[in-house]
């Protein structure tokens, strides 16, 4: 099942209109319509693989391009010979001597590796039978080493420390997986407070949340202080004062605008604060998180972390006290299995970035993971929830008791209906020539 030639790879821009109802919306991202690069990798012996990645309206044929120009990298190709030597393949698509100097590994052509890769994760999962997690943990830990590039790591992480991790949290694994089935991984929530939403309906969906069983959950600011007071005063109430708040700004201030301005939400005892500057100023998210300590309110970044370098720069700097991995900012499952495995070394906790349609679906895998495989702890670690766009995937999350259950069939959660994905094709798809054509009237 592993020899047979992938012979064609296509790439969809898929858009839902989520901006017409304010989804998503942010300090910086203020009219969001979630959207996929989506992939569909076939062999010519009939293995089928989807992948994507996540980005949010305009852009989105961008990032197809890139897709369709590494395209030829995958084309003729085995499954066999990818995975057999999958840190080499990863090189192939992200070191190639041309195309590279439009990246280096960041960017769009990172955003387009990634969803390549995650499809083609999706096919070996498939043929395996195994939902991608369960693919990943009962791999050997020798075969999950040789998936990782250690390029330009090493000197925060060798080869051989990951290993070590990987043999030590051997103890008690089996009981760690059947707790997962269990009882599911703990989750928090962001869809109750999108920066667009009324007071009245952010108080309705946080009401409903408590019902259903939520403890945590996550406030977007950033846009006016005072707006932000009364925000956050509001769902502190609602939620009480044993639940769980983190705030997050996606990217708005300077440095010292970012210290002052949490200072002043820090009576709402925030566990963390979210993206408070350039997500590329790893001294900054250092300076913040110092002067943040004392009021016990911590650091959390990485939904657009380029790569591992960055990650292992903001875990040298002690700039982030927790580490939102992306399924599909970084280089898939391969460069996310690195950066899991720093966070360990580092002792930081892992907790997701899920915040847009699929990640959810995609991003359970790698945490599930985590847990069972790499970190062994729960402590102070969850992964993000948004109750949007699920009914357009095969194989949805399944929330239980504001838990994820671990997925069961085979693959990495990724294909969409082809139904949805013909209507929300941007700008030819049902969807959007009804939208444009009232524009347009």
């Amino acid at each position: 099942m592993l020899k047979g030639k992938i012979a064609k790879l296509t790439v969809s821009d898929v858009r839902f209109p989520t901006s017409l109802e304010q989804h998503g919306s942010d300090a910086m991202h203020s009219d969001p319509d979630y959207s996929a690069a989506y992939v569909a990798i076939e062999s010519d012996d009939g293995l089928k693989g989807y992948g994507m990645t996540f980005t949010v309206g305009r852009g989105t044929e961008v990032v197809v391009c890139a897709v369709e120009a590494l395209s030829t990298f995958v084309i003729g190709k085995t499954l066999e010979d990818i995975v057999s030597d999958f840190s080499g393949f990863y090189k192939c698509l992200t070191s190639d001597s041309q195309m590279r100097w439009i990246g280096p590994e960041k960017g769009v052509i990172q955003l387009a590796t990634a969803a390549i890769l995650n499809g083609i994760w999706d096919m070996w999962a498939r043929v395996e039978g195994k939902p991608l997690w369960k693919l990943l943990v009962d791999m050997d830990p020798k075969q999950l080493i040789r998936c990782i590039d250690f390029r330009y790591i090493t000197d925060a992480l060798t080869e051989q420390e990951a290993l070590n991790i990987l043999e030590k949290a051997k103890e008690g694994k089996q009981q760690r997986e059947e707790q997962m089935l269990k009882e599911g991984y703990p989750a928090y929530t962001t869809s109750c407070a999108w920066l667009g939403y009324s007071d009245q309906q952010l108080m309705q969906l946080c009401s409903t949340a408590l019902t259903e069983g939520w403890t945590k959950f996550k406030v977007k600011v950033g846009a006016d202080l005072q707006d932000d007071i009364r925000r956050c005063s509001l769902i502190r109430k609602m939620i009480g004062p044993e639940n769980t708040l983190m705030i997050d700004a996606n990217q708005r201030w300077d440095v010292a605008e970012a210290i002052s301005y949490v200072t002043k939400l820090a009576e709402f005892r925030p566990l963390w604060i979210e993206e408070p500057t350039c997500p590329d100023d790893i001294l900054g998210h250092a300076a913040i998180s110092k002067a943040l300590a004392p009021l016990g309110i911590g650091v959390a970044t990485g939904e657009q972390c380029h790569n591992r370098v960055m990650f292992k720069q903001f875990l040298q700097a002690s700039a982030l006290q927790f580490v939102q991995i992306d399924s599909c900012r970084v280089g898939s499952v391969n460069e996310n299995l690195a950066i899991m495995l720093m966070a360990a070394k580092f002792r930081v906790p892992v907790c997701p970035h899920a915040g847009g349609v699929g990640l959810c679906e995609l991003v359970q895998h790698l945490i599930l993971f985590d847990y069972i495989s790499v970190s062994a702890s729960l402590e102070n670690r969850m992964c993000e929830y948004v109750d949007h766009l699920h009914e357009h995937f095969k194989s949805p999350t399944v929330i239980r008791n504001a838990h994820y259950m671990p997925p069961k069939d085979p693959g990495f959660s990724s294909e969409m209906f082809d139904e949805s994905v013909q209507k929300h094709q941007f700008p030819h798809g049902e969807v959007w020539r009804s939208i444009l054509e009232k524009k347009g009237s």
